[in-house]
């Protein structure tokens, strides 16, 4: 395939409701959209990259800067494009994994259409449906928080996750394992909250059997996410620490975690979360797929990751309604606490047109 652009669309989605984490509070997403036009097909990425550089140092308007003036026109000297060069085409630019892997989704999702296959046949799926999970962000008070997950388990998730923060952390678990009791399944994501020092606090966790706690310290405290692994009973799962297959190679190595979330936009793309998923199954760690607000797009691709057997973990692949009352493809509907994994061509998804232009906040055509 031979690229001839890339149309770069900004789009703003209002959230249903404020979404709150210890790093910031979010009411609607400023997503980053790129759209790949070739001369055998055209495809859609997603660039899970906030407006704001709190989660990570990639931020959107960044984002789009470097595709603009380096990735873009990278791609655009080869000659015959498909997905497995685009990684090499864009080595000599350092980071910015975000930027890449919604190139990356775009050229794939054209390649894959153009071939007629889906991306989870391509990905190595082995199952047509996957649970989920729900991630239930920090409340202002415990009854406000109940009342949240009542609804979620109503609705039929199969596993609860906490954002916690320091001050908001062992009363919420406590008050939420009290009342729906042992069965439900939970977990706690700090989002880098806390330090070593916290250790003992964090071992007050222990008693209420969480499947796991998410990156409770800063990214690049390995050694101590290790040194806290040894100091409590809860599995450590890592996230922001792991960017990559050798990333999670050392971290299991080191024991700084025993269960990894694989977030493809944070590790620079599909390709590479495989490879953290095939060395996670050589090392028997568990793992699970994240989220990152993704529209129907993104959506759709990290279902198709989910597919892949070491996904033993439900991920926060939730149904469009947790996040949007109108998402910008088809919705994704929950069915018996899972999602249908999409079996058209590439993504198996595409923009409704109408909704697309109306949260549409601009774009930009680069011709190559």
């Amino acid at each position: 395939m031979k690229l001839t652009g890339i149309e770069l669309r900004e789009i703003r989605l209002p959230l249903v409701a404020p979404f709150r984490t210890s790093f910031a509070t979010q009411t609607e997403r400023a997503a980053l959209l790129l759209r790949a036009v070739g001369t055998e097909s055209e495809g859609w990425g997603e660039c899970v990259a906030m407006a704001d550089p709190r989660y990570s140092s990639e931020y959107a308007a960044g984002c789009a800067d470097v595709l603009r003036r380096f990735l873009v026109p990278a791609l655009g000297a080869c000659e015959r494009l498909d997905v497995h060069a685009v990684a090499p085409a864009l080595a000599p630019f350092q980071g910015h994994r975000m930027a890449k892997a919604a190139l990356e989704m775009a050229v794939w999702d054209a390649e894959l259409r153009a071939l007629g296959v889906p991306l989870a046949r391509e990905l190595g799926a082995v199952h047509d449906r996957v649970p989920c999970g729900v991630s239930v962000g920090i409340m202002d008070s415990l009854p406000e928080l109940i009342d949240a997950v009542t609804s979620y388990v109503e609705e039929g998730y199969r596993r609860i996750k906490l954002k916690i923060e320091p001050g908001w952390d062992i009363e919420p678990v406590r008050a939420v394992r009290e009342h729906f009791g042992d069965d439900l399944l939970l977990q706690v994501d700090a989002n880098t909250a806390y330090t070593l020092a916290d250790a003992r606090h964090l071992a007050r966790l222990d008693p209420f059997r969480l499947l796991l706690i998410e990156q409770p310290l800063e990214e690049e405290d390995i050694l101590g996410h290790a040194e806290l692994a040894k100091v409590i009973e809860t599995p450590v799962c890592l996230d922001e620490s792991i960017t990559s297959a050798r990333a999670a190679a050392a971290a299991i190595t080191l024991g700084a975690c025993s269960i990894v979330n694989i977030k493809p936009g944070r590790v620079g793309g599909y390709l590479e979360a495989r490879r953290i998923h095939d060395v996670c199954v050589a090392h028997g760690v568990p793992v699970w797929c994240g989220g990152m607000l993704e529209t129907g797009l993104g959506r759709a691709a990290n279902v198709a990751l989910a597919a892949l057997p070491g996904f033993t973990l439900p991920g926060d692949t939730s149904a469009s309604g947790r996040y949007f009352r109108t998402d910008i493809t088809e919705p994704f509907v929950l069915d018996d606490g899972h999602l249908v994994v999409p079996s058209g061509p590439g993504l198996g998804v595409e923009p409704v047109p109408e909704v697309l232009e109306e949260v549409t906040v601009s774009t930009e055509w680069i011709a190559l």
